[in-house]
């Protein structure tokens, strides 16, 4: 699994009991939409301080309070699936305040370059999700140990470029080309969504692949969990993507 928080350790590691019940495709549907309305939860928050305060920083505390919280929680629930149960809802409402508040702020940047930039954010990330979901169920791309394998490939170097950007602009390197509105910038944002949305198929397969085997209840929490992972991911790298878009029309 390319997920990390679709670890194999994890699937091993998960067993049902006539106690915990076992884990289907549509609980964890059903989870996944309970965690999404969560989010929008968290994020409308955020998003109408943002709006209503005098001082739009009043919304930054909100913002990386969610995001750190967020962040650790994720780390807990990773090492600890039993524990989604309880925990990824707090985990959907605080990546809602990050999302929003972030949302808002790309919003009032680019109200008159791209109106409509997290409409058209959100639609793109939810349009995204379906039609993985279809080619995933029209078998068109197969789900295997190779595509994992590219897939984990991949999102090392990701993670990579990101780690290695965030070092090198500490240490005073220009990076404008990186995050600019430029050609070579664009490219990599592309990448980065086409990963994004590929990785919505590994999500896929571990559900069906969990339920099959039999996984615990609990499992329906952790997959639904896993899933808005990858889903907030997406949705920032479309958004950066669009601002980047917009830019490039100066």
């Amino acid at each position: 699994m390319a997920n990390p928080v679709f670890s194999e350790k994890v699937f091993r590691n998960t067993v049902a009991t006539e106690d915990t019940g076992v884990m289907t495709v549509g609980g964890t549907a059903i989870k996944s939409l309970v965690l999404i309305f969560m989010v929008l939860i968290g994020a409308m928050y955020t998003w109408k301080v943002a709006y209503e305060a005098i001082n739009p920083a009043s919304v930054q505390p909100w913002m990386y309070g969610g995001a750190i919280g967020g962040f650790i929680l994720a780390i807990i629930i990773s090492f600890k699936p039993m524990w989604a149960q309880y925990l990824a809802p707090v985990y959907a409402v605080l990546e809602g305040l990050f999302l929003g508040g972030i949302s808002a702020i790309f919003s009032q940047a680019f109200a008159t370059k791209a109106p409509g930039i997290v409409m058209n954010a959100t639609l793109l990330t939810m349009l995204t999700a379906v039609v993985m979901l279809l080619i995933y169920r029209a078998k068109i791309i197969k789900v295997d140990g190779k595509f994992a394998r590219i897939m984990m490939i991949a999102l090392g170097t990701i993670m990579l470029y990101y780690i290695s950007t965030w070092i090198l602009s500490m240490f005073g390197v220009n990076l404008t080309m990186l995050h600019d509105s430029g050609p070579l910038s664009i490219g990599i944002s592309l990448v980065i969504v086409g990963v994004a949305a590929f990785m919505l198929l590994l999500d896929f397969n571990f559900i069906e692949k969990a339920s099959e085997a039999g996984a615990p209840k609990y499992m329906e929490w952790y997959g639904a969990f896993g899933l808005m992972v990858t889903l907030v991911w997406l949705y920032l790298e479309i958004l950066k993507l669009l601002a980047k878009f917009a830019g490039s029309r100066n």
